[in-house]
């Protein structure tokens, strides 16, 4: 079995939408606002384009999707990376891919790569498993808000990815 990590280019918007949509269809029926559960071929494109957008690929199939937003105001308010737009094809949950790719982020991308100290990503408290998921792999909660758009209580999560690294830009 052959597993690539790589970033997308325009020419894989059309998988990444598909995996896209059909991943965020639990989104889609939770009525959350978030852009990527109703994005067209156009903000895929967009997505791929502004960002830094990843896959993992597997046999030669995209199986799963997650982006490095160059364009949010969490990273101007935090100083750290946000990600977004993750995403696992149902076809291919439960195998493992959505944890791999995940990891390779938050140690190639993130750590690595950006030498960034931790990183940041948003979930709602309403849905029924992404909050747990996220603290079962080291995700604190460190802010709350209500959008007021029905999405309801959603969390800023930030993962440690460098403790030492962490530690000293807590100290400067």
């Amino acid at each position: 079995m052959s597993e690539i990590f790589r970033q997308a280019g325009l020419e894989d918007a059309e998988r990444l939408r598909e995996v896209i949509h059909e991943a965020y269809a639990l989104i889609r029926e939770l009525k959350l606002h978030w852009p990527a559960a109703n994005a067209g071929l156009a903000q895929i494109r967009d997505n791929i384009a502004q960002n830094e957008c990843y896959v993992l690929e597997v046999n030669g199939t995209i199986v799963a999707t997650i982006t490095l937003s160059k364009t949010d105001q969490i990273t101007k308010e935090t100083g750290l990376p946000f990600v977004k737009w993750f995403a696992v094809h149902p076809s291919e949950q439960g195998k493992g891919y959505g944890d791999k790719l995940l990891t390779w982020m938050e140690q190639s991308v993130i750590r690595d790569k950006l030498g960034a100290p931790a990183v940041t990503l948003g979930t709602a408290e309403k849905h029924p498993w992404l909050l747990p998921m996220y603290k079962r792999r080291g995700y604190e909660s460190i802010r709350t808000v209500d959008p007021g758009n029905g999405d309801g209580i959603m969390h800023l999560l930030r993962k440690v990815v460098n403790p030492a690294l962490f530690a000293h830009s807590r100290q400067s």
